[in-house]
């Protein structure tokens, strides 16, 4: 195990890479300051911050996108308590969770066990209970989380209106719809709207999908 001499990298660090991404973005970014949680985050995932991941979990709270729409993890903050090794206590097997965002969606690092391509991102979708691969790593996704491929992304999802029912929803929950989103019924969000707790969205999500036979 690496200590934190070692993992904090003083002459390469990733994180003017990170807010020279965030300063050129698209849509708004708002990188959260870290918490006193820091270090111990860093040393849970084992990562350097010469890393864009490294950097986000060991300088960041978190970074919120579109404002709030997506939430990528850090070290924690009173807008978006998780940390990132705190959120995979008993969910990360064989993948890392790294972001989720305010329907319900999940976004993962495969650590083997979603597919071929260890290292890869991928989704875990509302609206079909499934693990999708985004073809890309970390750092292209968050250089995609910037980008107008972010709107396009939520295209199929977005009502009038959303930016400010999103404004007010805190970071550690997500909207829910009725009828569900992987149901014909509610495909494309028709019905009616709650916001729950991020941890009964992900738990609801998983019963769901191993009840229904997706992965």
């Amino acid at each position: 195990m690496r200590t934190l001499y070692e993992l904090i990298d003083l002459h390469e660090p990733a994180f003017p890479l990170v807010r020279q991404w965030a300063a050129s973005a698209v849509r708004s970014v708002e990188i959260l300051p870290p918490s006193a949680q820091r270090d111990a985050a860093l040393l849970k995932v084992q990562v350097t911050t010469r890393s864009p991941m490294g950097a986000i979990i060991h300088d960041t709270g978190g970074i919120l996108v579109d404002g709030g729409w997506l939430r990528i993890l850090g070290s924690g903050h009173p807008r978006l308590t998780r940390t990132l090794p705190g959120w995979n206590v008993g969910r990360g097997e064989g993948f890392l969770l790294v972001a989720d965002d305010a329907v319900g969606g999940f976004f993962a690092i495969n650590g083997g066990a979603l597919g071929g391509d260890p290292g890869g991102m991928y989704y875990f979708a509302p609206d079909s209970l499934a693990w999708e691969p985004l073809h890309v790593g970390y750092s292209e996704f968050l250089q995609w989380s910037f980008s107008e491929g972010l709107g396009a992304f939520y295209d199929w999802i977005r009502w009038q209106g959303w930016e400010d029912d999103v404004r007010t929803l805190q970071g550690d929950r997500s909207f829910s719809f009725y009828p569900f989103l992987f149901t014909a019924e509610g495909e494309g969000g028709r019905g009616s709207r709650s916001d729950v707790d991020v941890a009964e969205s992900w738990t609801l999500s998983l019963n769901f999908a191993s009840q229904l036979g997706a992965r």
